[in-house]
């Protein structure tokens, strides 16, 4: 791991571990107590818990009984099936549970040095942008010497009781644990971007096209090492826990342990009336109660599969509470799935890698309009661009972005009742290409995406854009409301993201000697028609240069047109506002550009702000000669420099 480890409550392991060996006495954490206060905070159990070590309920404790795998875990009396479903995944993946279990081999129990031992584990989640580091004592909670929460199939091994309680001591409590999405859960053990997809709202079950979309996407996550779950939402009428007529249990997480895409031989095109199978396989953390369908444990269609069929095709049941579906009827079958990225930025690597920028922020409020950074969503009008605001530029002609904004996580507040995720969402604009300072007014900027407004920790969104500068505003719904968050952006090449702090140019002793900007002026070039050929195939490859006082800007070249669209749109901070702006088409050629027109502009604050259509001259004065063509644009002016 790069990046340095944080210590939770600043608890040294190596350290504490130490004076207990030297002391002989098995550590007991201060930090989170074997007591009632680290178990509930609402809720009490229905009987005494008693605390008890792994020594106290089994004679040969581990932390591994033959590695670890995704059926190592059962879950408790605890409402977390998001947690063992999570662990189901994370078990998948020998690289990411290193991670979060470091150094096993040292932490685990070694029979000929009991004298070693000294009660005491860690682990390590990605909390807000950072691992760090989690010290707990060996005590867990029992009942009739039974493990009350999340444990093994295997009596001995207790590397998912441990876990657990070292993400209970972080969350607050065992019970803060009760309800929870297992994508959160992923993303705390990985550092993964995680996005949830509504099968429902997508119509996934019902157009194929879109399902197959959603099938090579998540083999494809699936092949690069990423986690995903699933799970069916309660509608009206249906409540949590209940088992649908197919033996799935509604509000409940599944694991997706495999995914395949199978080339039936000629035997079983016969057999399927098909060429390929797409199918998944899911793991129910309870270990038991499956699906009853299609491909079910003791279907007709598996009897048509001989034994080495089965094996050729990785068609395997490794053990109970695990299951195959065909994709269509996991598509309709389940309401949501929980895609978790491992995003890779590896520059040694085979596949695909990405350029990632991340962001500490947070929407903090304040009386003076300039100051507040808690504006609320777009339809808050007055007050959405008093959000905080940061600027990213997409360098290549198009570039697929893929943004990922987290709220802090909110469960240690369950105990204030305040626990519950605010909705959250963004906005993307595309603006101008020279923008440097906060946006205080839509004018001439293009909304390209909006992310979805939603009460989960993170909202996530996949978009194409196309070459240009994009300003991002992560928003609550809600006006006012103050917690903090982490943007992550990830691009082809890198995107400069920054936060925009400052609202106009500062004054500098060069300002003093230069003058200081007097007026503000937005330009948008929409298009250039009527220009005269430059070719024999009667085209030209046209661009714009926008140029005021000692700045000029450039639009990209169109190709083989004289009819151009160019919608590019620059910003001006004017210190001669007599000084006009002008605006040239010039012919794109290998040895020299020709000049094909131009547009003078005096830009004053009580020129018209709707969208004018002007004639192409000669170079000189506004009255210079008419030439071919004329240029659409939408010029805005103002003295107010953070008006616009």
């Amino acid at each position: 791991m790069s990046s340095p480890v944080q210590l939770f409550r600043d608890q040294k392991y190596h350290e504490l571990k130490e004076q207990c060996i030297q002391q002989r006495r098995l550590f007991e954490d201060p930090e989170f107590p074997a007591s009632d206060e680290s178990l509930f905070y609402q809720s009490a159990p229905p009987r005494k818990v008693e605390w008890k070590r792994p020594k106290d309920l089994c004679e040969d404790p581990h932390l591994f009984v033959n590695g670890i795998s995704s059926h190592d875990l059962h879950q408790g009396t605890l409402g977390n099936c998001w947690f063992v479903a999570a662990c189901s995944c994370l078990a998948l993946r020998k690289t990411l549970w290193q991670q979060v279990i470091p150094d096993f081999n040292e932490q685990e129990w070694d029979p000929k040095n009991p004298q070693k031992y000294a009660g005491i584990f860690r682990f390590r989640f990605w909390c807000f942008g950072e691992w760090t580091e989690v010290v707990v004592d060996d005590l867990l909670p029992t009942m009739d010497g039974k493990l009350i929460y999340c444990h093994s199939n295997v009596k001995n091994e207790f590397w998912s009781a441990l876990l657990e309680k070292a993400y209970a001591k972080l969350a607050g409590s065992y019970e803060a644990l009760d309800g929870g999405s297992a994508a959160d859960a992923i993303v705390d053990f990985t550092g993964a971007v995680a996005e949830s997809i509504d099968l429902v709202l997508g119509k996934y079950g019902e157009i194929i096209s879109e399902q197959m979309k959603l099938f090579e996407d998540l083999l494809k996550v699936h092949k690069r090492g990423g986690l995903i779950s699933c799970s069916i939402t309660a509608s009206s009428g249906r409540t949590n826990e209940v088992e649908t007529e197919m033996g799935l249990v509604i509000g409940h997480a599944y694991s997706v342990t495999a995914i395949r895409k199978l080339r039936l031989g000629e035997r079983l095109i016969f057999s399927f009336k098909a060429e390929k199978l797409f199918m998944i396989r899911l793991r129910n953390p309870w270990g038991k109660r499956e699906w009853h369908g299609a491909w079910s444990d003791n279907s007709e269609e598996w009897k048509k599969v001989s034994d080495s069929e089965r094996k050729s095709l990785g068609l395997t049941l490794e053990n109970d509470g695990e299951f195959w579906m065909t994709f269509e009827d996991w598509c309709k079958n389940f309401t949501d799935v929980d895609i978790c990225r491992i995003v890779n930025t590896s520059y040694f690597s085979i596949h695909k890698t990405w350029e990632k920028k991340m962001m500490h922020g947070a929407w903090a409020k304040n009386s003076e309009p300039l100051l507040n950074r808690s504006g609320g969503c777009f339809d808050n009008k007055e007050t959405f661009l008093q959000n905080p605001q940061y600027i990213f530029d997409v360098k290549k002609t198009e570039d697929k972005v893929l943004v990922s904004l987290q709220q802090e996580d909110r469960r240690k507040y369950k105990k204030e009742g305040k626990g519950d995720s605010i909705p959250i969402g963004f906005e993307i604009f595309k603006v101008e290409d020279n923008r440097n300072y906060r946006l205080h007014k839509l004018t001439v900027q293009e909304r390209v995406a909006t992310s979805l407004y939603i009460n989960t920790r993170t909202v996530f969104l996949r978009r194409i854009l196309k070459q240009g500068r994009y300003i991002l505003i992560p928003t609550t719904y809600h006006p006012g409301i103050t917690t903090k968050f982490i943007l992550r952006l990830f691009t082809d090449v890198p995107s400069k993201l920054r936060e925009l702090k400052a609202d106009k140019p500062k004054m500098t002793c060069w300002s003093l000697l230069c003058g200081y900007p007097r007026r503000v002026t937005q330009i948008k070039i929409h298009s250039a028609e009527g220009l005269q050929k430059q070719d024999r195939s009667g085209g030209a490859d046209p661009y714009v240069l926008i140029k005021c006082e000692n700045q000029n800007m450039r639009s990209s070249v169109q190709h083989d047109t004289t009819s151009a669209i160019f919608d590019t749109q620059v910003i001006f901070y004017r210190r001669n506002i007599d000084s006009p702006i002008v605006v040239q088409v010039w012919n794109s050629n290998i040895f020299c550009d020709q000049f094909l027109g131009q547009a003078v502009l005096a830009a004053l604050p009580s020129d018209p702000r709707e969208e004018q259509t002007l004639q192409l001259r000669g170079r000189g004065s506004q009255e210079a000669a008419e030439v071919p063509g004329h240029i659409t644009v939408k010029v805005f002016s103002s003295d107010d420099l953070v008006e616009l």
